[in-house]
Formats: structure tokens, C-alpha cells, sequence
């Protein structure tokens, strides 16, 4: 297997790991680029796995990017690995820009106005360069209320606890589907970008590859057929 580690990571790491890889957003970059150009597959179809990837960091199913990369991939014929590799394009670096565009069309296209007094301070938070900081909080923020109703409201269930809907029903109006509705559009454009930029760059590879590999191969006839003819030219043979 290519890059196979030899140790083997406990779950703290893999989480950890997962929001800073170790050694950096930019050498996970590279090991996802060398991985996918790698791929056992026709170029079309890892380019097609791509833009699954790609296109699923533009949905708010933080968590599930990789069961919806598996699952866009599987409907378009795409390469399912290439597709996981891809959402790395969503990452911390990555993420705060693709909410704000995505909830900035979402809010666009379903005719809603953000909360009183986000845009100003969204905007003193971008002249303070505190962009990336203020959007993870708030996004961290309403996504953590989410998950806290939906535990209580489960717990609720088995308990004399009463069910509270307010901050799930907040994240779903403010968040989730302005975010799952203005994502689509950034999503498919910066997933198209990708397929069309990888696919001839992977098609360059595998070509260069195969020539490699059959260069080597007509070496190694050529270095056997020398030898046998070596050994048959040898007295007592």
C-alpha cells in the first residue's frame, strides 16, 4: 500500500490529527496529491471522484463529508477514494470562507436578513483581521447548541426532562439550510474548476507513468536476453 503507516493511531489522534494534520495543512496537501495522482483508476473517473469532494465541502454535514463524498461519488461514477481524499479542500483554513460564501447566497436566495448587528461586527472582526477566528466561534457556537438539543431532547426521552427545540430550531433557520442552499452553486463551479484543472494532470501522469513502466520493461528484456545469450556463448554451456 502507497504511504502505509507503520504505527498504528489511537482515535484522540486521528481527531486531532483531523482538524491539524501533523505537519501542517501543507504537507497533508502534498500526501493527498501524490495519493490521488496514485490512484489505480482511469483519469475521468478520479477526476469525477474530485469534484464529489470538492462539491461536499460546500454542505454543512460536518462529520458526514466523507458517507456524502462516498455517495455523490457512487451516483456520478467517480472514484469513491479520490472523493474522500477530496473534502481535505474543507479544512480550518478553508472552512470560514466557504460558510460565508455559502451562507451569503443562502440567505440570498431564501430572501433572509442575518441577525441585527452580524454585518458590523463581522466587519469590524475582518478590519481587525480576526475573520477566520469569528466565523469558526460562530459557526462552533451554533452548531455545539444544535448538538446539545438534540442529546437533551434524546435524554428527554428516558427522563422527566422536557424537550427544548429553540437552539436546534435556530441552527436550522440561521445555519444549516441557508448553508445547504447557498452551497450549491460555489460547490459545483469550485468543483468543476477541479475536475477540469486534475484531469489533464492525472492523464499527464498515468501516460508519463506507463511510458516509464514500459521503458523499463524493454530494459529488463533487453538486460535478460543479453545475459542468456552470454551464458549460451560460455564454453562448457
Amino acid at each position: 500500500m502507497v504511504f502505509k503507516r507503520r504505527e498504528k493511531r489511537s482515535w484522540l489522534q486521528v481527531v486531532a490529527e483531523s482538524l491539524w494534520p501533523r505537519g501542517g495543512w501543507g504537507r497533508a496537501a502534498i500526501y493527498v496529491k501524490h495519493r490521488i495522482r496514485r490512484l489505480p483508476d482511469k483519469p475521468h473517473r478520479i477526476a469525477r471522484g474530485i469534484f464529489s469532494g470538492v462539491f461536499v465541502s460546500f454542505t454543512p454535514f460536518y462529520g458526514l463529508h466523507f458517507i456524502t463524498a462516498f455517495m455523490v461519488a457512487k451516483a456520478i461514477g467517480g472514484n469513491i477514494l479520490a472523493a474522500m481524499l477530496a473534502t481535505f479542500f474543507g479544512n480550518p483554513l478553508t472552512f470560514p470562507f466557504i460558510a460565508a460564501i455559502s451562507l451569503k447566497i443562502g440567505y440570498w436566495i431564501l430572501g433572509l436578513e442575518p441577525a441585527p448587528g452580524f454585518r458590523q461586527e463581522l466587519q469590524e472582526r475582518i478590519e481587525a483581521g480576526e475573520f477566520h477566528q469569528h466565523m469558526n466561534q460562530n459557526l462552533m457556537s451554533k452548531f455545539s447548541g444544535a448538538f446539545a438539543d438534540l442529546w437533551g431532547n434524546f435524554r428527554a426521552i428516558f427522563t422527566d426532562d422536557v424537550a427544548n427545540w429553540d437552539r436546534l430550531s435556530l441552527f436550522y433557520h440561521e445555519v444549516f439550510l441557508p448553508f445547504l442552499v447557498g452551497g450549491i452553486i460555489p460547490g459545483i463551479i469550485a468543483g468543476l474548476i477541479a475536475y477540469y484543472v486534475t484531469l489533464p494532470i492525472i492523464t499527464a501522469y498515468q501516460n508519463r507513468r506507463q511510458k516509464r513502466i514500459k521503458k523499463r520493461l524493454v530494459e529488463l528484456r533487453a538486460a535478460q536476453a543479453a545475459a542468456s545469450v552470454g551464458k549460451v556463448g560460455t564454453p562448457g554451456h
